[in-house]
């Protein structure tokens, strides 16, 4: 007889959608599954910027407990919230298939993007890549879910805020007041669901396998080895993005100053035939080009906060 899978969920509302998603898939191909909300230490906390707790995998945590004390089997995750690193005894089970990957800005009428203006975000990569291009606007910071969120900007006189579309297409919450924020280099992973299971949990590992999407899985493996190799976590302003068209793998990629006025950056192409490492070979070539010093500088400044 099968087991009951226990997936283990953030309770936001975004985080059920994604769990829901998995749990159906999973029943689709004949699983019984039941769900289990946790709330993490990052949706509890809601007064300090991200970077404040100095950790990475905030949100991601207190799943990681609940799986290692065996209270789930698996747990769901938008993948651009995971550290590079997983806990040991925990293993990637599948990799679903990515949604939009980029950046909106959710306003309340564009005219102030050539003066002055506030605009709402608890990401450095975000405020980075926005000061790079207006750097004549404030950055505020702004955490929660994302139902939380787009209230404090409707409740603030912020002129906007930066959201990733796949969180607001997910749950039907994409307002009609956006701008597609082509420019914007996105989250390694962002847009993609990571299912993950303990290593030696075969039967979970292989019901998951059946959910996996290689294409997605190849992208997002070379946006997240470019970011470890950069030791970028959540205290660094990096952006990366690989999609595939054919049989070629085209990779945009940038690390920013915290302030935006600095930006180096990579942009090529390989056959997917030779993906393996071209992540890393990216990191080291934006490392070269003044990317070490500036990570030197942006960890220190992100320390003196904390501090």
């Amino acid at each position: 007889m099968s087991k009951v899978i226990r997936i283990g969920t953030r309770d936001s509302e975004l985080a059920l959608w994604q769990a829901n998603a998995v749990k159906n898939a999973l029943e689709k191909l004949g699983h019984k599954t039941e769900l289990i909300p946790v709330k993490s230490q990052g949706d509890l906390v809601l007064d300090k910027p991200l970077y404040e707790f100095g950790i990475t995998g905030i949100f991601t945590k207190t799943l990681d407990v609940a799986m290692i004390t065996d209270q789930i089997d698996i747990a769901v995750h938008s993948m651009k919230d995971v550290p590079t690193a997983l806990p040991k005894g925990i293993v990637e089970a599948a990799i679903l298939k990515r949604a939009n990957t980029q950046d909106i800005l959710v306003h309340k009428g564009t005219d102030f993007l050539n003066e002055e203006g506030i605009v709402a975000t608890g990401s450095l990569r975000r405020q980075a890549q926005w000061l790079h291009k207006y750097p004549h606007h404030e950055i505020v910071d702004l955490r929660g879910n994302v139902n939380t969120r787009l209230q404090k900007l409707k409740d603030n006189n912020w002129n906007g805020a930066i959201f990733a579309a796949a969180g607001l297409e997910r749950i039907n919450l994409k307002p009609d007041s956006f701008i597609d924020l082509k420019w914007m280099i996105p989250a390694p992973a962002q847009g993609a669901m990571l299912v993950v299971a303990k290593e030696e949990d075969d039967f979970c590992r292989n019901a998951l396998s059946a959910l996996n999407h290689e294409a997605t899985a190849i992208c997002v493996h070379i946006e997240r080895e470019f970011l470890r190799v950069l030791e970028g976590g959540c205290t660094a302003p990096i952006g990366a993005l690989a999609t595939i068209e054919g049989e070629i793998i085209h990779f945009k990629a940038a690390l920013f100053s915290l302030d935006g006025q600095q930006r180096i950056g990579v942009e090529k192409e390989i056959p997917i035939s030779e993906h393996e490492s071209f992540g890393r070979a990216c990191a080291k070539e934006v490392l070269e080009a003044g990317g070490a010093e500036l990570m030197r500088e942006i960890k220190q400044a992100v320390n003196n906060t904390k501090g």
